[in-house]
């Protein structure tokens, strides 16, 4: 069976993209309503990237290489997947950059976490210390904490918004230096400063073993990149100099043949970049619209005598008012 010919698939490549941009109207058009007290949820994620010049080229360039596989093969499996593949190179084949953001990330926090310390030994309260140190933070964590600032003045419930800057942030040693702001909040103790200074040393210790793991695994996504180029080259050599091996690819039956091949390939590049990643460290604090994992509800079951429903329950309640529920009644 013939394939179609170019006009027609770039035809249908435009109407799907006319389909897209409906969707997206609707989308527009219908609206949320934020809670400005919740974190960034995927769509805010999905808005991010979709905004970042970053992934704009890289579509760009998808296109682009997309349409010149078309052109020159005919093969719409392959262009699909050459455009794929460009789209989405960081994400399969990167990572380095998204570490070392983390590690400057954690970095900044721990400055910040040294200037609060040295800020509340001066006998400032936390509502005082958290403004007066956010005019002068690192670049990488001054908009989530002008935006913490901005909700105290707001009189926003200190815990409330020490929780939404938990979420901004999402790394679980912020949620160690947070949890010890929302104790304060709770019990008021003296010796605050004491903790931090604490939390900045192990801070800085996690900081040095993350530094240490991240050069390690360079290597490894380093073969990893060589090990696509390898295999796309012999592919595109294949393609151009050996056209009777690759006919078969021209039929219908072909091109279904050749999704199972870039399947193989695909799931083989996924492998390949979990090796040289890593698990995602389970939050310490709670995240707005985060459902707790079963075996953490379990536990806290059997280490309470409550029912898994009861503690679900009771973690699903607002972190603003923690009191037992005899306390609240009266």
């Amino acid at each position: 069976m013939i394939l179609p010919s170019v006009t027609t698939l770039l035809a249908a490549i435009l109407c799907g993209g006319v389909g897209v941009g409906i969707v997206l109207l609707v989308i527009g058009i219908r609206g949320t309503t934020p809670d400005p007290t919740a974190g960034p949820g995927l769509s805010d994620k999905i808005s991010q990237a979709l905004h970042s010049p970053a992934f704009t080229g890289r579509v760009a360039g998808g296109v682009v290489v997309g349409a010149l596989t078309l052109v020159l093969t005919r093969w719409p499996v392959a262009a699909i997947g050459l455009a794929l593949l460009v789209i989405f190179w960081p994400q399969l084949f990167g990572g380095t950059r998204a570490e070392q953001l983390q590690i400057a990330r954690l970095e900044a926090l721990v400055i910040w976490t040294e200037a609060l310390r040295d800020t509340i030994s001066a006998h400032a309260s936390l509502e005082q210390a958290i403004p007066a140190t956010t005019r002068n933070a690192p670049a990488l964590i001054r908009q989530p904490l002008i935006r913490l600032t901005g909700q105290i003045r707001a009189k926003v419930p200190m815990e409330k918004a020490l929780l939404s800057l938990a979420a901004y942030l999402d790394d679980a040693s912020a949620d160690l230096i947070l949890a010890a702001l929302i104790l304060n909040v709770r019990r008021r103790g003296d010796g605050l400063s004491l903790v931090l200074g604490n939390l900045a040393e192990a801070a800085r210790e996690e900081l040095e073993m993350r530094r240490r793991v991240s050069a390690g695994r360079a290597g490894l996504r380093r073969g990893v990149q060589i090990v696509v180029a390898i295999t796309i080259g012999f592919a595109v050599f294949m393609a151009i100099f050996s056209s009777q091996y690759v006919e078969p690819y021209n039929s219908f039956a072909g091109q279904l043949a050749l999704v199972v091949v870039l399947a193989f390939f695909a799931a083989g590049f996924f492998w390949m970049r979990q090796l040289s990643g890593s698990e995602p460290v389970m939050p310490f604090l709670a995240r707005p619209n985060h459902k707790i994992d079963p075996a953490d509800l379990r536990l806290v079951a059997n280490l309470t005598g409550l029912t898994t429903a009861a503690a679900e329950a009771i973690a699903s309640e607002p972190q603003a008012d923690q009191r037992p529920r005899a306390v609240r009644a009266r």
